[in-house]
């Protein structure tokens, strides 16, 4: 691995840690691959998705990941400068190629992914002495993803950095799961439960909750969550809405209303948003309630990472949201 490391005096808002690659869209929605005839490009990733997402927000934001000496990985370098993140951290790998991902697009529900990420990838091979302790330990906001930790060395990267936090306030985790990634539910139920001793914030679906935690009542999942020492446990409920929940409070907030045309950066849309509202200190309901607009938004654009919507976007739909929701 190689490592460029330009210095800075401020502090990052965000740090973000976790998968990074090139998502290749069929530009035809409907249809297989096998009947696809033209595919865009773009920059892919949940880690890389979530902090393009929070920098489009106006936070200053870098991401910890790897790619590999190819085209692509230069690819990926550009668009994360490009699109405001800061590449510092990211590592270029000379054994792995930078990962590509395929998808189907069947809207409104139905976003088969390819992952083309074997034997390993660039970004799980993130070793713990490459690690900027200082920079994670004072950014603002620090953010990873299950999927870090599902194998060696990015796993013991991942809890080097937890280490050095010391589970200081907005230190979060993507319950992210992707059972491809994984040996067993069982190993990452382990390192899961690992995990979450060491972050203060843990936000997924009601599926991610089953594997942290094994409950899949939201309720019920955020309670044993906090449990474990969250202070702030988010659970999606997809047409149900999201609910959040502290030990002194809970909001549940609903769905927004949409034509999704692809769905699969609406995750990472709501991480940059919540991120956003965590750091400005917002009351739980409108931080829920704009990260909700955000991925509403990003459902209805077919890419992902240059779909990120603006400030001005969000707040739009979220108000729009609250008027209608006072009105009814």
């Amino acid at each position: 691995m190689s490592l460029e490391r330009p210095t800075s005096t401020e502090p990052f808002d965000v740090i973000a840690i976790g998968r990074s690659g090139v998502d290749v869209y069929p530009l035809q929605t409907g249809v297989g691959l096998e009947d696809v005839e033209s595919f865009g490009k773009f920059l892919g990733g949940s880690a890389a998705n979530v902090a393009v997402a929070a920098a489009r927000l106006g936070n200053s934001t870098a991401l910890i990941t790897g790619v590999g000496a190819d085209p692509f990985g230069r690819y990926v370098r550009g668009e994360l400068a490009r699109l405001g993140v800061d590449d510092r951290f990211v590592a270029t790998h000379d054994e792995y190629p930078t990962p590509v991902t395929f998808c189907e697009i069947f809207p409104p529900d139905h976003f088969p992914l390819y992952f083309y990420r074997k034997p390993s990838a660039p970004d799980l091979q993130i070793e713990p002495s490459e690690l900027d302790t200082d920079a994670v330990r004072n950014a603002r906001l620090y953010w990873s993803t299950v999927t870090g930790l599902s194998e060696e060395p990015s796993r013991s990267a991942h809890f080097a950095a937890w280490e050095a936090r010391a589970r200081q306030p907005l230190t979060v985790l993507d319950l992210d799961y992707r059972p491809m990634f994984w040996e067993s539910p069982a190993a990452a139920t382990e390192q899961v439960q690992r995990a979450l001793g060491h972050v203060t914030v843990a936000v997924g679906n009601r599926e991610e909750c089953e594997i942290a935690v094994g409950e899949t009542s939201p309720h019920r999942a955020a309670d044993a969550l906090l449990d474990l020492g969250i202070e702030l446990a988010i659970v999606k409920q997809g047409p149900r809405g999201v609910l959040g929940k502290t030990k002194h409070s809970s909001v549940t907030v609903p769905p927004n209303e949409i034509d999704v045309i692809n769905g699969l950066g609406a995750g990472d849309a709501f991480g940059g948003s919540l991120i956003h509202g965590l750091l400005r200190g917002w009351p739980l309901e409108k931080t829920l309630r704009y990260a909700n607009a955000a991925g509403a938004i990003v459902a209805s654009r077919l890419e992902c990472s240059t779909a990120m919507p603006t400030a001005a976007e969000v707040a739009d739909l979220a108000e729009q949201t609250a008027v209608e929701a006072v009105n009814v």
